[in-house]
């Protein structure tokens, strides 16, 4: 059944996901730029006289639709409404102007399918050229707005110890981009673990404190829940239209990871999400094969000049397709396939090494194959056959398997969906070349695990789009 659109605190729930509010209204107001920009050249390229009913009929029509859905897919593309974005005023003109590049490359491919839907390239070229300096000027004046105190939710963090210190890690301002922090209310006998200026001695009921102050979340961060617990307080909060909520489910709707340090079994287990459907399970096995097929039909000359490359670089010595042993669903190992971009017999000793920067064991061509993840693209072999999914985990070999699992917790949860040519973390977080990296993008990619649907994997397609084009998390 599909999930309702409703707003709650701040933020609005589509199809299971929480979208900031603010991010909301700037896509709208972007959406409505794309819009203005097609009516404006629709009545600059058009005769006077018929430019009327021409655009009355421009605004009902699917070229309408198209032109505002594939801009802000462009958009989306560019990390542009990334969670956590911290790129400057360049980046942002920079990508802005990438995804007009890429809006017009897919307009002009969805006109070759269907003709009926051109509108000539005048009108486009000249809703364009209005759209961006329109996006431009909306996005930086509503960046000012939006980073109001108004227009953000209050939190009030219960708890001042260990668990509330890791507040201390959303300090950027890119990190609290929906949310104010009010301050935290110790327990009594807590050993404080904040600042003294962020901590707050309640001088009236809980209930009458968060109305005052227009409190929006009540976050729990005892160290300890037993005990002192203010349930009936809470309740009474709760009943007055606040949203409370454990500590670690505010890091997972903020970050988008799973704070494994505070991460409970039980909330794992009782929590909402970590569950599949048969549904699920088939119409993510669908766009595995149509996502694949439709890429192996646009990359397949990239893929023919990468194999010549490796031939040429080797002068015909050694194998275009490197074969490793990877671990799949359920811990059972595959062959995974990838463009061969180091020198023979790398690992000759027998011994699995971490991939590193500047790895003196890494081709000229096999950098630059990296650099732009064209080695990967074998992998589409592997998503087809089954082994893989599109979206999933990174497979990592045995080796590291088990030695990852005897350190970080929860690392064998990944294995319970299928690993993917690209996923969560990969979109998140930079590559990962040691056991520090690995534990990170684990936050990732249980988040993954917990929440994947049709709506977050195709999220993640699309926001790879920037990881290609940037080079963000090449090694």
């Amino acid at each position: 059944m599909r999930r309702p659109v409703r707003v709650r605190h701040g933020h609005v729930n589509i199809l299971g996901r929480d979208i900031s509010t603010p991010i909301i209204i700037l896509a709208s107001a972007e959406a409505l730029v794309f819009g203005l920009a097609l009516l404006a050249a629709c009545f600059i390229q058009l005769p006077l006289a018929p430019a009327l009913p021409a655009v009355l009929d421009v605004i009902w029509s699917l070229q309408m639709l198209a032109f505002v859905s594939l801009g802000m897919v462009g958009m989306l593309s560019m990390g542009l409404y990334r969670r956590g974005f911290r790129g400057g005023a360049n980046a942002v003109v920079l990508r802005i102007l990438g995804a007009a590049l890429l809006s017009v490359t897919m307009m002009s491919m969805l006109f070759y399918v269907f003709p009926d839907l051109h509108f000539g390239r005048g009108i486009m070229a000249i809703a364009i050229g209005l759209a961006i300096p329109g996006i431009l000027f909306t996005r930086f004046g509503i960046f000012r707005l939006l980073a109001h105190d108004a227009f953000k939710r209050r939190v009030l963090v219960l708890g001042a110890g260990d668990s509330a210190q890791l507040f201390n890690r959303l300090r950027r301002k890119s990190d609290q981009v929906g949310f104010v922090l009010v301050g935290f209310v110790p327990r009594p006998g807590e050993c404080t673990r904040v600042s003294d200026d962020s901590t707050l001695r309640l001088d009236v009921p809980l209930p009458e404190f968060v109305r005052r102050h227009h409190v929006d979340d009540l976050v729990i961060a005892y160290d300890d829940p037993r005990g002192g617990f203010p349930a009936e307080e809470l309740m009474h909060c709760k009943m007055q239209g606040l949203h409370v909520l454990d500590i670690a489910d505010f890091f997972e709707r903020e970050a988008g990871l799973l704070k494994l340090d505070i991460l409970r079994p039980s909330s794992m287990i009782f929590g909402r999400g970590f569950r599949q459907s048969l549904y699920q399970q088939y119409a993510k096995r669908a766009l595995d094969v149509i996502t694949s097929l439709a890429m192996l039909a646009c990359v397949w000359p990239f893929m023919l000049i990468c194999a010549l490359a490796i031939m040429i670089e080797s002068k015909g010595r050694g194998s275009v397709i490197f074969c490793q042993v990877r671990t799949g669903q359920h811990g059972k190992p595959f062959t995974l396939f990838k463009f061969r971009s180091m020198i023979m017999d790398a690992e000759k000793d027998g011994v699995a090494r971490w991939a590193q920067k500047s790895d003196p064991r890494v081709t000229r061509f096999g950098a630059f194959m990296r650099k732009t993840r064209l080695d990967e693209l074998p992998q589409l072999i592997n998503v087809l056959r089954g082994d893989m999914s599109f979206v999933g985990p990174r497979p990592e070999r045995p080796q590291f398997v088990e030695q990852l699992g005897g350190k970080l917790p929860y690392y064998h949860h990944r294995h319970w969906v299928k690993p993917g040519l690209t996923g969560w973390a990969q979109i998140h977080y930079p590559y990962g070349a040691s056991e520090k990296d690995a534990f990170e993008k684990l936050k990732y990619d249980l988040y993954y695990v917990k929440n994947q649907s049709m709506s977050l994997d195709l999220l993640t397609i699309v926001q790879t789009v920037e990881v290609v084009l940037w080079g963000r998390g090449s090694r």
